[in-house]
């Protein structure tokens, strides 16, 4: 299918994503305008210590109105490999570095509206080595092993897209 782009406005600037508007011409020839939440990429981390316990963080989400527990995850920094960015994000989310940290998969997160790639690393060898965390983040972790957390996530009790996606690649390799 072929879509013609007629011009691109920028909406929207902020910290961690942009939004611009994008004028399209369809294949049927109608115009159409599609708003796009650029964004850097990120990663999200399956943290395994060698007890087969998965280190999850919980943290409010205002979106929400709630708290959701989640896997660790962060926004790369404009320029940054993902692999640089799974090393940062697991030392201040969880406050532990991986010996191992393997790329097992990569996603669009929602490919409807949002150029955000997630790059998704299964770690282990976890050895405590905090960084301090982001000053607008107030994380709890949480132990889980691993298999009460994929029944967990097929009850429902992981209403976060990102983990459960996560979750689903590191079967394999656990």
């Amino acid at each position: 299918m072929k879509f013609e782009l007629l011009k691109t406005e920028i909406i929207f600037q902020g910290r961690a994503f942009g939004i611009r508007r994008d004028h399209l011409k369809t294949p049927s020839g109608r115009t159409a305008k599609y708003d796009i939440v650029e964004h850097h990429g990120s990663v999200i981390l399956v943290p395994i210590d060698a007890s087969g316990y998965v280190h999850f963080v919980r943290q409010y989400r205002h979106a929400t109105g709630g708290d959701l527990l989640e896997l660790p995850a962060g926004t790369l920094e404009p320029g940054e490999e993902p692999l640089e960015c799974a090393r940062r994000e697991i030392r201040e989310e969880i406050g532990m570095a991986a010996a191992n940290l393997r790329e097992i998969g990569s996603f669009y997160l929602v490919p409807g509206y949002s150029t955000e790639y997630m790059h998704v690393f299964l770690a282990t060898g976890l050895q405590e080595n905090p960084l301090p965390p982001d000053t607008d983040e107030y994380l709890q972790v949480e132990r889980i092993p691993f298999i009460k957390a994929l029944e967990m996530a097929r009850k429902g009790e992981i209403p976060d897209a990102k983990s459960l996606a996560a979750l689903l690649l590191a079967q394999h390799y656990l």
